[in-house]
């Protein structure tokens, strides 16, 4: 969480004193207003609010029509619930590798292609971008969907395009954790009518038919689905928190660009002789700025600056330590147990055998060479000039 006050406290308060905070209601609708206004943002035509990024994913990859039977290719450097997702509705994850900027890496995706493909899954880690032009382009030639993992890139953009509204569908998240925060939520985004009318119907099918006029001008059939509604106090914290998002992003980015340019200077650096540089990025105007990331020639020089760093009461983090983050320690994954029981696991059904499920530790070999020679400094938007400069001192 970034930045929170008293203005959050108040919506929060509002709802709860109109004591009508369930979503459909006849006083705030703060959840409705804060959809219509997160629509007019990104410009998408469809926005459905839910509890997490990865209700929204799963109902995205539900309003797709993807199930058993089908892949979708993930990165192999993503939190474990965009590989969950595809699990979640029937589908399997294929895994693929990261390019240099750590997002999807589409040449890999093209070998990772096959008959059963119906979707990629590009992820915005940190709020980086990854090559939109390179896998929208594979996805036209071969007829599959993109569905955008934006869920740490809230108002990430793309060449001008907010991450999320390029593809088919995309995802959001706003838990405690991301750029802009109601403690947990998520939110789908869509311009295609049948993806948003499915996806509504599962994201709350116990209520979308018998509560308020939700289904005026839904096309598709009821269908069963599951519970990811969230009330009037969520909404009503996100509307403030949305306000706040431009400043938000518009500090980090500067931030990061201020201490990019006192570290580097335009070029790599020596420190104690160890070789820095910049990781690369596919639009670094349109990066959300949480991350400065560091590229080392090998792990151990990566290992030998985070000490030097740490001695200097800085704290930078390898990715490849983030946990569940990495493929290899996804562990209902890689272990293949997609379910409690076994007639609902996507990886012991008959429609998906002989898919690409035959995971590896080392399939991904230049993900976790790049995992392991990168170093994360995390951006605050608060940082002052004096800070910065301290910062950069402590690192070169």
């Amino acid at each position: 969480m970034y930045r929170v006050g008293k203005e959050e406290a108040e919506a929060f308060t509002r709802a709860l004193l109109s004591r009508d905070f369930f979503k459909i209601n006849g006083s705030g609708r703060e959840v409705y207003n804060f959809e219509e206004e997160w629509k007019q943002m990104t410009g998408a035509k469809y926005a459905l609010t839910m509890t997490s990024g990865f209700a929204a994913l799963t109902s995205a990859l539900i309003g797709m029509g993807i199930g058993p039977g089908d892949e979708v290719i993930v990165p192999g450097y993503t939190y474990i619930a965009s590989a969950l997702a595809v699990v979640a509705v029937g589908a399997i994850p294929v895994i693929a590798e990261v390019d240099e900027t750590l997002t999807l890496d589409p040449e890999d995706v093209k070998k990772k292609l096959s008959k059963h493909t119906k979707a990629i899954m590009p992820v915005y880690i940190q709020g980086f971008p990854a090559d939109l032009d390179a896998l929208t382009a594979i996805a036209k030639e071969n007829g599959v969907k993109i569905i955008e993992d934006a869920c740490q890139a809230d108002g990430g953009r793309y060449k001008g395009k907010y991450l999320g509204t390029i593809g088919d569908a995309g995802a959001y998240s706003f838990n405690y954790f991301k750029i802009i925060t109601s403690g947990e939520g998520g939110a789908l985004v869509t311009d295609d009518k049948t993806i948003y009318e499915r996806a509504l119907i599962y994201h709350d099918a116990s209520a979308v038919a018998f509560f308020g006029d939700q289904l005026s001008g839904i096309e598709q059939p009821l269908f069963g689905g599951t519970e990811f509604r969230i009330s009037d106090l969520t909404g009503a914290v996100l509307r403030e928190q949305l306000k706040r998002m431009p400043g938000i992003l518009a500090d980090l980015r500067r931030n990061r660009n201020a201490l990019s340019d006192k570290i580097f200077g335009g070029k790599e650096i020596k420190a104690d002789g160890i070789k820095v540089s910049r990781a690369p990025s596919h639009d670094i105007d349109g990066d959300c700025g949480t991350t400065l990331p560091l590229r080392f020639e090998t792990s151990a020089d990566c290992r030998a600056f985070c000490e030097r760093a740490s001695q200097n009461k800085i704290g930078l983090t390898v990715p490849i330590d983030t946990g569940k983050h990495v493929y290899t320690n996804w562990t209902q994954i890689m272990e293949k147990r997609g379910a409690l029981h076994p007639a609902m696991d996507p990886f012991l059904m008959e429609e998906n055998k002989g898919l690409q499920h035959n995971y590896t530790a080392d399939m991904c070999p230049k993900t976790l060479d790049l995992l392991s020679r990168t170093a994360y400094l995390l951006i605050s938007p608060d940082w002052t000039d004096n800070d910065m400069e301290f910062i950069s001192k402590a690192l070169t």
